[in-house]
């Protein structure tokens, strides 16, 4: 998507009969921005959201900043408080526990489903955006790993052609997208590397479309990340450099 922000940070005004669509443009960007600025770490896990110091820094007003905040609470990112903003959702060690348990089980079935329902072309797109993730992570590029990481991990709930599967996943997906983007940090690239030889093992499955050991691999995959979750959770805070977009 390109950016409705300019490279002075002023946001591209909408007009004339274009003017929905821009608007309809920003909400979307704006969005982004937020989520991945609260999934990156540049608040605290139970730090108020500082709508003041985002709509600067979007050139934004708090009108669409609030709209945005309420995507994302849906999403179980941050909790809305009643007169008194927005704060990023703590979630404790059984918390994170349990919600990967959850996930791992999501994604096993959605392995094994997949492998009944994908097709040529789906397996090539999961492909093609393996080495694109490979090639962000030789960078040591975490953003962008993490996004085209998220985008395979999606495209194989969809395969699993099940809309009940997709749609549960999506929420649970939202609540534990932050820690699964700390998670990386674990055991710094040791855990990094880990976690790209285990996608390895996932293309692999899913080219041969061997049901039970996609399953099984994916379920030790958010296993495995879940430990490294909860591992990031006692480590010393760290200052995480943004995203080249903020």
């Amino acid at each position: 998507m390109k950016s409705t922000i300019l490279e002075t940070g002023e946001p591209i005004g909408g007009g004339g009969d274009g003017g929905r669509a821009a608007e309809a443009s920003l909400h979307g960007e704006i969005l982004i921005r937020l989520r991945d600025h609260v999934v990156e770490g540049n608040i605290p896990d139970g730090g108020r959201v500082p709508e003041r110091q985002l709509c600067e820094l979007f050139g934004i007003s708090r009108t669409p900043l609030r709209e945005a905040l309420k995507v994302l609470a849906a999403e179980g990112l941050i909790e809305l408080l009643p007169n008194r903003g927005a704060r990023v959702r703590a979630l404790s060690e059984r918390d994170i526990e349990e919600l990967f348990d959850v996930m791992g089980g999501l994604e096993s079935l959605a392995g094994r489903l997949a492998c009944e329902n994908v097709s040529d072309a789906e397996i090539a797109e999961i492909e093609r955006l393996h080495y694109e993730m490979y090639g962000f992570y030789l960078r040591s590029d975490m953003h962008n790993y993490f996004l085209i990481n998220q985008r395979i991990h999606e495209r194989i709930v969809a395969a699993s052609r099940n809309e009940t599967l997709r749609a549960t996943y999506a929420t649970f997906a939202g609540r534990i997208r932050r820690v699964r983007y700390s998670a990386n940090f674990a055991r710094k690239r040791a855990r990094w590397a880990e976690a790209m030889r285990e996608h390895e093992m996932i293309l692999d499955a899913l080219r041969r479309r061997a049901a039970s050991e996609l399953a099984d691999i994916l379920f030790h995959h958010l296993r495995n990340k879940r430990t490294a979750a909860v591992e990031q959770m006692g480590a010393p805070a760290e200052i995480m450099t943004p995203p080249s977009q903020l």
